[in-house]
């Protein structure tokens, strides 16, 4: 796992890329809060799409809900990135859709853009 620091207008972004599937399950995503609270000094976390496990966009499988409740919870705010062109299920469009409307949750396209939607959003 990589953890790219980035700071813009006073505020940090922990990125985090991987080649293995960093979020897994809840405790996953637990470890990973808590690892860019501590190593990266934030609460703002932009993952890269690859590194999350594929269960997570199945909405019916309820990982997706239980995860981001995680990120909430601890007042951690996430912004995943990514191409989501292949989902064709309209629940998780619904999703993406309202989540991108709040201050908490974004599905965005590029790194940069999640940095963007995190910084505006804190």
């Amino acid at each position: 796992m990589n953890i790219e620091k980035i700071t813009q207008n006073g505020k940090i972004v922990a990125v985090i890329t991987s080649e293995d599937k960093v979020i897994t399950d809840v405790q996953s995503s637990l470890d990973l809060i808590m690892t860019a609270k501590y190593e990266a000094g934030t609460n703002l976390v932009a993952v890269d799409k690859n590194a999350i496990v594929e269960d997570f966009f199945i909405l019916s499988r309820g990982l997706a809900g239980e995860i981001l409740q995680k990120f909430i919870n601890y007042q951690a705010k996430i912004a995943i990135f990514g191409d989501f062109s292949k989902y064709t299920s309209k629940p998780l469009k619904d999703f993406i859709y309202e989540s991108n409307k709040g201050k908490d949750i974004f599905f965005v396209g590029t790194k940069e853009e999640a940095v963007e939607k995190l910084i505006s959003a804190e």
